[in-house]
């Protein structure tokens, strides 16, 4: 059983390059050990007007106590007004997965 020290983060972001960027900028800070990139398609509702979208589906692997300093670097990367930061806690992993996520997310 994992403990709940580790979590996945749910971020959407407009383009793939936009992505991407992200994403290497989360791993070069250590903020993410892994992040995973998915083409979705988004219905929501902005500013009373119901959208959709094209966008690009972040899956970002850390540990929760990270989440502070990985929402504020999202927030600085991000072109949205209000960008979609949401964490959800490991319940049960593979140990040496958690592991090594710990040893990718730890300053140096």
């Amino acid at each position: 059983m994992a403990e709940t020290t580790y979590g996945v983060v749910l971020v959407t972001a407009a383009s793939k390059p936009e992505a991407e960027m992200i994403a290497r900028s989360l791993i070069s800070a250590r903020l993410a050990a892994c992040v995973t990139l998915l083409p979705v398609q988004s219905i929501y509702t902005w500013q009373d007007e119901i959208e959709q979208a094209e966008e690009w589906q972040l899956i970002i692997k850390s540990k929760l106590d990270r989440f502070p300093d990985l929402e504020a670097k999202i927030c600085e990367l991000h072109s949205y007004e209000v960008p979609e930061i949401i964490a959800l806690p490991i319940v049960a992993g593979s140990q040496p997965y958690l592991q090594w996520i710990s040893q990718q997310v730890t300053p140096q």
